[in-house]
């Protein structure tokens, strides 16, 4: 059976910002779990990025706004038709925990790690080229050696006012990637274009290929208006355009 590959797309800057934080967070619940010390490394420069990308904008404030925008917009659909309430106050139920989690953090996001001598340490001789080895950083070379336990132990400290942020995000992505349905649509000679003019805002589109053709989409775009060209992949050279017309899944999340 032939596999599909999804890309994504952001339209918005919050929606770029919370997929760039997924990214990070899922790659730390990857490493986190691995008791070695090269699993280690990759964990706290994970942490470190998480901390420098929750930094540049309040985070907390953007996700508690649009958890509470998600909250009334669902609210608008409990007298439609076929609406099972239920589901929609386990839906709500959902976003208020998530938002009440988000308020009663204590400080900015991040501020733990980026306030953490130790952690302040190891980013300034990260962004040296291999200023990360042990003679650089004796003390983080000491660290790493300590017992898996004992290093979780500090990490889960470090992340303590990450786990809402984490969850809020996992939330709302689920909610916004749920709320297209997949269409059929055509790339004329390898090219798709698209204007939105819904008055909700469009955070992200979909788009699935086969895994099996080695074709990607580069994709341009904003809240009002996309455009997708396909390329092929070539190991041998620079990628081709696509020129032949292509089907595709397209799904447009606008909520």
């Amino acid at each position: 059976m032939a596999t599909t590959l999804t890309f994504e797309h952001p339209l918005n800057e919050r929606a770029r910002t919370l997929m760039r934080l997924e990214h990070l967070f899922e790659k730390l619940a990857f490493f986190q779990p691995q008791d070695n010390p090269w699993a280690a490394r990759a964990m706290v420069e994970t942490l470190l990025d998480i901390a420098a990308a929750s930094s540049r904008a309040d985070i907390k404030t953007e996700l508690i706004k649009e958890l509470d925008r998600q909250s009334l917009n669902l609210e608008r659909f409990r007298n439609q038709p076929g609406v099972k309430s239920k589901a929609l106050d386990t839906s709500l139920s959902e976003l208020a925990a998530a938002a009440e989690s988000l308020r009663t953090l204590e400080g900015p996001v991040g501020q733990r790690i980026r306030e953490n001598e130790f952690l302040k340490g190891v980013a300034q001789r990260g962004s040296l080229p291999g200023g990360m080895c042990s003679f650089d950083l004796p003390q983080y070379h000491l660290w790493l050696s300590l017992a898996f336990r004992d290093r979780n132990r500090e990490v889960s400290l470090w992340m303590e006012d990450l786990i809402a942020v984490r969850d809020a995000i996992q939330l709302l992505l689920s909610y916004i990637r749920g709320s297209a349905t997949p269409r059929r649509v055509q790339a004329r000679e390898g090219l798709y274009q698209e204007s939105l003019e819904g008055k909700a805002p469009a955070h992200l589109i979909r788009i699935a290929v086969p895994g099996d053709t080695l074709l990607y989409p580069e994709i341009s775009g904003h809240k009002n208006r996309f455009a997708i060209r396909f390329l092929r992949t070539n190991d041998q050279a620079a990628p081709e355009p696509v020129r032949e017309d292509l089907e595709f899944s397209l799904a447009c999340c606008v909520l």
